[in-house]
């Protein structure tokens, strides 16, 4: 079921990305193009006004959705110099704490985000290009907090059973292997590098 959402997850992002970032260059296209006499006939009577405002509630939802992908995959940036001095045990409380914080804060937004949502979505609000009912732009906003604190509840679950967090390799390049060569010429290496650099 997990592997399930983060797939699910995964494809939301890209669905989203690759919409805004399709109807953005469909809407450019279409705003240059019509600045050519040849097209202009062609191109004059599409109204692309909306494009901008989908693009946006798409990135918001895309946003959301990400913010509980980082959570899940540790890409987020924290500030960890005085918690990495303390010792073993003292130093998990408060990564403890520190995870239950985040579910407490993302769950507090996702209960008020969802009574928001249910009092827009009981008037007639509507963007002003789409016209779309506002309720839908904004539902998601319990939508990925609750996924997010469903993520700070799972790595917290996670690192009380195991002791370790998610941690994203910054370094890591899809498609090439360990044992390949190293390609990292800007930092001083050690002696485990067989004295590269």
């Amino acid at each position: 079921m997990l592997k399930f959402l983060d797939h699910l997850e995964e494809w939301m992002i890209a669905l989203l990305m690759g919409s805004a970032t399709l109807i953005t260059f469909v809407a450019v296209l279409h705003r240059y193009g019509s600045g050519i006499d040849t097209l202009q006939p062609y191109l004059a009577h599409i109204n692309m006004a909306w494009a901008q405002e989908l693009t946006i509630y798409l990135f918001v939802w895309m946003a959301k959705f990400g913010a509980a992908y980082g959570v899940r995959t540790g890409i987020h940036v924290g500030v960890d110099v005085l918690i990495n001095r303390l010792s073993d045990k003292t130093r998990a409380k408060f990564i403890v704490f520190g995870l239950l914080a985040g579910a407490l804060f993302t769950g507090v937004i996702a209960v008020l985000g969802g009574n928001f949502v249910w009092e827009i979505a009981h008037t007639d609000q509507t963007s002003p290009d789409l016209e779309a009912p506002m309720w839908l732009v904004y539902l998601a906003i319990p939508c990925g907090s609750t996924l997010m604190c469903f993520r700070f509840l799972q790595v917290t679950w996670n690192f009380i059973k195991t002791g370790t967090l998610p941690k994203h390799d910054h370094g890591h390049v899809d498609g090439i292997e360990e044992g390949a060569e190293d390609l990292d010429n800007l930092h001083p290496h050690d002696l485990n590098h067989g004295g590269k650099h």
